[in-house]
């Protein structure tokens, strides 16, 4: 996601009717009456300008094409400059100025004759230009245009904006100062020299509006993850904010620890993490060719050991904190295994509190990944722990099936893992060999967890958020433990041989929603977010 910077070049026209329409002028006065409504108008409208300028601060405006105003705001802060240092600066001022020109083309003889007087300087063309490009304008004697000119300020002064800056940084240090003790503070330098300058080289991953480098730090040269924040973001310090005050909360062995942060005004913020060195389960799965030389798939005994473990780590985050915490972005890209295969979740960019688990709230902006988005947080903005266990499921389907959650390559009805899985979802044990992953053999072995781990992946990815389970009765499934006691209400979609029946029939499953989803995502935008989609603006 990136933003671009227009420029003012293009013209508009707007439209001023008149309070009182005037009658038509005899034939004999049209021309005087022509004059007067002109300067009439032209009266009317530097008094509007003029309000419109400094009544919603248009004098901030500066010229995309005007130099730079430094050498004008530091002869406006020394005092003590010679006379004729003075005056040189204060050309060079008169050259920084922005002019608005408001140019009115009604009052040419050859617009009067077909133009109703009162409807002459009725429109104006607007543009930006410098003091020299005004001063180059060659205004021909004979037309009968007028130009306005009003001169707009260069702006916020650069000891003001410098000011700003810092009153940020202090309210920003104020905010995380409650957990800013436990964690390691790092300068920029040390940041720098940690990632060698941002090598190209040491880049782990990129995010919307982050990237991640490898690097080393202190005297022991730990290997850490830095995380670089987009610094032209403007939420850029409160997302920053509060992924230090989540992150630096989390304590438990299936989630990357936050290690410490840099804060630099000039340069950014930064989160440092304990760096896995295993990389991601989206590789593991997804990043190797298949058949390739050297690759092998990832054995079933590892994929059990993920989906356990990062089960372990969303009930820690929805149960085991002082707030409930909602990830909102759990794919196999966030998933890192360490050299013993530990699965770790990572990136809490997009995490949010709950007040508690299954008390949702609503978002007004969807954000996270197509393919994982539950469909009340996709279609309404409603977020809850729920949110997390329907991604948890995509994941485990993956797991199972090898099988990416979008793929613009497959068949048609293939495209999206959740919809072609679901009918399989609903045999239970008896739809191993349409969903295992090809380059795995199902043994008897395993075929029970295999078994167990499809009946997880049924209930995570219900389609009512209501009578989908939560994570702890997802981790029991998966083990094969004796079922938590469910609502009656909850275990009516369940069936004694460990098929689950989505209570949305086909129709009601918001299938236009789903199809809108798919097509978004086959435009290859992998990372949603959208404030207005939600409400149909």
């Amino acid at each position: 996601m990136g933003f671009s910077q227009g420029t003012c070049t293009d013209s508009s026209d707007i439209s001023i009717a008149p309070n009182v329409p005037l009658p038509p002028p005899s034939s004999s006065s049209s021309s005087l009456l022509a004059h007067h409504y002109c300067d009439h108008n032209n009266l009317k409208f530097r008094t509007f300008l003029g309000k419109m300028i400094w009544d919603f601060g248009f004098a901030c405006l500066s010229s995309p094409s005007s130099p730079p105003p430094s050498s004008s705001s530091s002869s406006r802060r020394r005092n003590s400059c010679k006379d004729d240092e003075c005056s040189n600066k204060k050309g060079n001022l008169e050259h920084n100025k922005a002019w608005l020109l408001a140019e009115s083309g009604g009052c040419g003889a050859e617009l009067l004759n077909n133009a109703e007087p009162q409807s002459v300087h009725s429109s104006f063309r607007f543009s930006f230009c410098s003091q020299v490009e005004l001063e180059s304008l060659n205004m021909s004697s004979s037309s009968a245009a007028t130009v306005l000119m009003v001169n707009l300020d260069n702006g916020v002064s650069e000891s003001r904006a410098r000011e700003i800056k810092w009153r940020r940084i202090e309210s920003l240090e104020k905010s995380i100062s409650p957990v800013a003790h436990s964690l390691i503070r790092f300068t920029y330098a040390e940041i720098l020299s940690a990632t060698r300058n941002f090598s190209k080289g040491r880049v782990l991953g990129r995010g919307a509006l982050s990237c991640v480098f490898r690097g080393r730090v202190g005297i022991l040269r730990t290997v850490v993850a830095i995380k670089r924040l987009d610094k032209e973001d403007k939420e850029s310090a409160k997302a920053f904010c509060r992924e230090l005050m989540i992150a630096s909360s989390l304590h438990s062995p299936n989630v990357v620890p936050l290690v410490g942060f840099c804060i630099d005004p000039e340069e950014g913020l930064f989160l440092v993490y304990k760096y896995v060195s295993g990389g991601s389960l989206e590789r593991h799965l997804h990043g190797r060719k298949k058949g390739g030389k050297g690759s092998s798939p990832l054995p079933w005994s590892v994929r059990y050991k993920v989906a356990i473990g990062i089960a372990e780590a969303v009930a820690y985050l929805h149960n085991g904190t002082e707030r409930c915490v909602v990830h909102r972005d759990i794919k196999p890209s966030n998933i890192l295994l360490s050299s013993k295969k530990t699965p770790k979740l990572c990136d809490f960019g997009l995490a949010t509190w709950t007040t508690a688990p299954s008390v949702p709230f609503l978002c007004k902006t969807v954000k996270g990944t197509f393919g994982y988005l539950a469909p009340e947080y996709f279609q309404h903005g409603k977020v809850s722990d729920k949110t997390d266990v329907y991604a948890f499921g995509v994941v485990l389907l993956e797991l199972i099936t090898g099988r990416k959650p979008i793929e613009a390559k497959r068949s048609q009805g293939e495209e999206n893992l959740v919809l072609w899985a679901k009918p399989f979802l609903q045999k239970g044990k008896g739809a191993i060999d349409e969903l295992l992953d090809p380059q795995l053999k199902c043994s008897l072995r395993f075929s029970n967890q295999i078994a167990r781990m499809i009946e997880a992946a049924a209930a995570s990815v219900t389609n009512e958020e209501s009578r989908r389970p939560g994570i702890h009765e997802i981790i029991a499934i998966l083990k094969g433990e004796e079922e938590p006691l469910f609502s009656k209400r909850k275990k009516s979609g369940f069936l004694g041989n460990g098929c689950v029946i989505d209570c949305y029939s086909q129709l009601e499953q918001t299938n236009n929603e789903m199809k809108s989803h798919l097509a978004l995502a086959m435009l290859g935008v992998s990372e949603f977010e959208d404030e207005d989609y939600l409400y149909g603006r």
